[in-house]
């Protein structure tokens, strides 16, 4: 297969990636968190190929996403009040929200589970290849299982070229990280996933949120789960991956002592100079963390290009979209973490 590399200031564009996906092909979509391997969300054997092309866990759900907040009412059972509050505040853009399915999502889509992701991306591009589609798009992070998400066209070719009809150039992702996930589906508001809007910008509008386990720690392969990102080892280099938290000096300190001649650092901007020996890759500032997120996949990647047998990298503190970049950290070290 010949993947197509489609730029969408070329006159048909939008319109080819939308007939592709319509006719039941893969294509690769810009939004503003990562990159998207989509397909048709309601036709079940366009989907099973995402999980071909990724070499994906079938029992790792997907997201739906929608280009206009109506189609909500066509993917779920049941739309709460809360989940209208939340899409009010947040919608369009990168959170998505767990409710009850409705009978046209295929198991393929949720996994076999009576709930569905839905999502509706502020990307302008995403939106439209969407409606050029004329059905909702079920879309994963276009990267390999396993490794680090694709935040440019380039990184999905890098995994996807000859798998997959096609690659539409958007840019790189302004948030850089995937989408916050929260489930509505419980009693109570629960953080399944953290992504571009906060833990706390959640809580302005709904109120109390549990936040699971899974974001903090290992959780076993026989647990079944809910949303994507929660089981697997996930955003993953070659090179094993050590994260070190807490204060950013006594972390660079740790990663000094206890760097050799083939470690790779992941640091902060204003401690590059203490690795000059090193390869290095800089995420931005310590206190910034919307910088981390934009920077930190392709990071993680740029490793896979060198001959480093190690990544030390400084981790941020968990307030903020911070949160979600520290447990993309953590999944790719495989929570091989380090407090200091």
């Amino acid at each position: 297969m010949k993947t197509l590399l489609l730029h969408p200031d070329t006159d048909g564009a939008i319109a080819q990636a939308g007939e592709l996906l319509a006719a039941g092909q893969v294509v690769g979509i810009p939004t503003e968190t990562v990159y998207g391997l989509g397909a048709n969300a309601l036709d079940g054997a366009a989907v099973r190929q995402i999980f071909a092309a990724k070499g994906r866990p079938s029992d790792n759900p997907l997201i739906v996403h929608i280009a206009d907040f109506e189609q909500i009412y066509d993917l779920t059972a049941q739309v709460s009040d809360a989940a209208v509050r939340l899409a009010q505040a947040y919608w369009p853009g990168p959170m998505t929200i767990i409710l009850p399915k409705a009978s046209c999502i295929p198991d393929d889509v949720s996994a076999g589970l009576d709930t569905v992701g839905i999502r509706l991306p502020s990307h302008p591009i995403a939106r439209a290849v969407i409606r050029a589609a004329g059905v909702p798009i079920a879309a994963p992070s276009a990267n390999l299982s396993g490794r680090p998400s694709t935040t440019t066209a380039a990184h999905v070719m890098e995994d996807m070229d000859g798998k997959i009809a096609a690659v539409v150039d958007g840019g790189a992702c302004a948030v850089g990280v995937e989408s916050t996930v929260v489930s509505l589906a419980g009693n109570v508001p629960r953080l399944l996933r953290p992504g571009g809007i906060s833990l706390e910008q959640l809580e302005a509008v709904l109120g109390t949120v549990e936040v699971d386990r899974a974001i903090r720690q290992q959780i076993g392969d026989d647990v079944q789960v809910s949303a994507p990102g929660m089981k697997y080892r996930h955003y993953a280099p070659h090179a094993p991956v050590t994260a070190v938290c807490g204060d950013p000096v006594r972390g660079a300190d740790y990663i000094s002592d206890h760097l050799t001649k083939t470690s790779g650092v992941i640091c902060f901007d204003e401690f590059a100079t203490r690795f000059e020996t090193q390869i290095v890759h800089t995420i931005g500032r310590a206190d910034d963390s919307a910088a981390q997120a934009r920077a930190i996949f392709d990071a993680l990647r740029a490793f896979d290009h060198t001959d480093v047998t190690e990544i030390w990298a400084q981790c941020p503190d968990d307030s903020g979209i911070g949160l979600a970049v520290a447990n993309r950290l953590k999944k790719a070290a495989g929570f091989h973490v380090i407090e200091v």
